[in-house]
């Protein structure tokens, strides 16, 4: 096994970013497959593997070890509140859709488990949210490979551009999370 290659650690960053659910490191993923540099059938079975087991270790956490993990949300108090009325409003669906909301994904499994909610059902439902999310994204990024790759041409020649749509992007989502964390 070569450990020098792109595709080597490709597979090992794909495993340990989507443990922790990252839309990004899915979508590159894709990208990378299209342009020949991965597989993209085993960029997936990976990512939905990792994402799978990262949520179940989360709400092991929540279920399990309560008292040591409080003091890591102490400054999110809103967005766990948040993330439970997420998951009392749509049920099983919220398994699936913290999947898509980042800065949510990872206190929605938390305030399940903190919510007495079945860990076996937890895990039942997971297994196809995880595939679900992992083949959106990453399949997504496949078929938009030309344009995602166009998109980082024109950053190289206007680099400029790079810091200005990661401004513009994290802003957004940080005025929505905020927006919807706002006592109303």
């Amino acid at each position: 096994m070569d450990f020098s290659s792109l595709e080597t650690w490709g597979y090992l960053a794909v495993a340990f970013f989507s443990f922790g659910g990252s839309f990004f490191i899915v979508a590159a993923a894709g990208v990378f497959s299209y342009m020949g540099h991965m597989d993209l059938a085993t960029a997936l079975v990976i990512a939905a593997v990792a994402n799978f087991m990262g949520d179940n270790f989360l709400f092991y956490l929540g279920k399990y070890q309560k008292k040591e993990i409080q003091p890591y949300f102490a400054k999110h108090k809103r967005k766990l509140a948040l993330a439970t009325l997420i998951m009392r409003k749509y049920g099983v669906l919220a398994i699936f859709i913290q999947k898509f909301i980042y800065g949510v994904k990872t206190l929605v499994p938390i305030s399940m488990a903190l919510a007495k909610y079945n860990f076996k059902k937890f895990i039942f439902f997971n297994i196809f949210a995880s595939i679900l999310f992992v083949l959106t994204i990453g399949l997504s990024a496949y078929f938009a490979s030309e344009s995602i790759i166009a998109f980082f041409k024109v950053v190289q020649e206007r680099p400029w551009l790079a810091p200005l749509a990661m401004v513009t992007i994290l802003g957004t989502v940080w005025f929505t999370l905020s927006r919807m964390t706002k006592k109303k």
